[in-house]
């Protein structure tokens, strides 16, 4: 009979469709921790060999105590800051996550709030619904163009890449700022590398597709949203964080930039009386990213692939420390 491992599933909702099947068909038994409620008891913890990571609840060096005989985390998602890395490491445990499989998606989601804030879809679809609409007005509701403008991507990786591909489409010339140059994307879709400062103010759109680090942390304030053509919307496809949201506020609200996208927030999600939510020149959506159900199903068979791998004491698919 096949060995049977104990596995921690942590996750404050419930998790996407297919995952607790495949895990139990792995040979697994679930023990479930919402960590927004007790932690199980401390000897069901110190029992469990694998943590599989549903949402972005932090994973600290604490919980990898009270764990004993982990072997392996496994993640749903790209990023991983919401896990204490260095902890895992120093007690050798490997960390997967799902790279790679969700670039098309979130690239996706980039330009649909690049498109939907530039030409008001949002705003134009609640007043299209409303009592409000009795008549045609050329003159109403006007944007932004998209086609043949200036995009910056600030984080030009995989996803970046895909960015800066749709933006080949719109006829877009695209300039980018990463740690280090992006030959690939230089070579084959005519990207230019600039500075940080350089990419903001030239940028009719920017792009933020960074992960999330002590350094991105903050990235963009407001002495950066100063930079930025009054004409300019800014997306956020990263992590909240990477943006202050009390300057963005204070940029919006001031019709200093024209508009901007955020597919996340930080907090996630924002307080209900948040004073960004009250704009009518910032479009939001619930983390929306990776939400499709071809991305969706194959991270849950890559994260439980790696959570196997890792009980097994196997190489991790998809390993990022």
């Amino acid at each position: 009979m096949a060995e049977e491992y104990k596995v921690l599933l942590r996750s404050e909702v419930e998790p996407y469709g297919p995952i607790v099947p495949l895990i139990e068909d792995a040979g697994c038994q679930i023990v479930r921790w919402n960590p927004l409620e007790d932690a199980p008891p401390a000897d069901v913890l110190q029992a469990i060999e694998g943590a599989y990571n549903f949402g972005h609840f932090p994973f600290t060096d604490a919980y990898m105590d009270s764990m004993p005989d982990l072997r392996v985390i496994s993640n749903f998602g790209v990023g991983v800051d919401h896990i204490d890395l260095e902890a895992a490491q120093v007690r050798g445990i490997p960390v997967g996550n799902t790279p790679k499989l969700l670039d098309g998606a979130t690239a996706d989601i980039t330009f649909a709030l690049l498109l939907a804030a530039a030409r008001n879809v949002v705003r134009g679809d609640h007043y299209a619904r409303s009592s409000e609409f009795t008549q045609y007005d050329p003159s109403f509701m006007l944007g932004q163009e998209v086609h043949g403008t200036t995009l910056g991507i600030v984080g030009l990786g995989s996803i970046g890449y895909e960015v800066a591909r749709r933006a080949r489409a719109f006829d877009m010339q695209v300039v980018y700022h990463n740690r280090t140059r992006n030959m690939r994307a230089e070579d084959e879709l005519g990207a230019t590398y600039v500075a940080l400062d350089e990419l903001l103010r030239a940028s009719d759109f920017v792009a933020l597709n960074m992960p999330l680090t002590g350094e991105t942390r903050g990235m963009i304030g407001r002495r950066e949203l100063a930079l930025m053509k009054k004409t300019a919307v800014l997306v956020n496809a990263a992590r909240g964080a990477v943006v202050d949201h009390d300057a963005l506020f204070e940029c919006l609200s001031q019709r200093n930039i024209y508009a901007a996208g955020l597919d996340v927030t930080d907090p996630e999600p924002l307080p209900r009386d948040h004073p960004l939510l009250a704009l009518d020149n910032l479009v939001v959506v619930p983390h929306l990213g990776s939400a499709t159900v071809q991305t969706r199903d194959a991270m849950a068979h890559r994260s439980v692939d790696n959570l196997m791998a890792g009980l097994q004491g196997q190489p991790l698919p998809s390993r990022v420390a």
